[in-house]
């Protein structure tokens, strides 16, 4: 992500078709501009963070994928978000699987989680797609929530040591 993303980036947060079902819910554009600005900071703070996705040939902003810090303890959640009108085209599976595989291989974390409400079949096939497993359920807000995670105590393509 990048500052010049705010406009699509503010338009996809306010979107309720998208945003409603995440934490926090709809965003303003205050609050988009503030989430962009840690989203870039979390870069050189953790090494990690979130990636604006778009169309290969044109360039076209088409959501975000992004290994972020849970605010209630459950830990690195991997999260992704796209216009609703791309919902169902395999964006969110291709972009959550690349956060996935970034986590576990580059930043080194053993332990990801996704949460998800329960009634919201299309985020659960993707993170199941993704090969994240049910590890929790609780309910926020009287929402029934469904939490996975994914664990590797070794990376899952061994990195081949030159020389060594």
């Amino acid at each position: 992500m990048q500052p010049a993303d705010l406009p699509a980036l503010a338009a996809l947060k306010a979107d309720p078709r998208v945003f409603a079902v995440m934490l926090g819910g709809v965003r303003n554009r205050v609050r988009a501009a503030d989430e962009l600005a840690a989203d870039i900071a979390a870069w050189s703070a953790y090494g990690y963070g979130t990636w604006a996705v778009r169309q290969r040939d044109n360039d076209a902003f088409l959501g975000l994928t992004a290994l972020q810090d849970r605010t209630d303890g459950r830990g690195v959640a991997v999260r992704f978000a796209f216009h609703a009108g791309l919902h169902g085209r395999g964006y969110a599976r291709e972009a959550a699987g690349a956060a996935l595989l970034f986590g576990h291989e580059q930043a080194g974390l053993a332990r990801l989680v996704a949460v998800a409400r329960e009634s919201n079949y299309g985020s659960r096939v993707v993170l199941g797609g993704i090969g994240m497993t049910v590890c929790e359920q609780f309910v926020r807000d009287g929402e029934a929530m469904v939490t996975y995670e994914s664990v590797r105590d070794r990376p899952l393509f061994p990195r081949i040591l030159i020389g060594a």
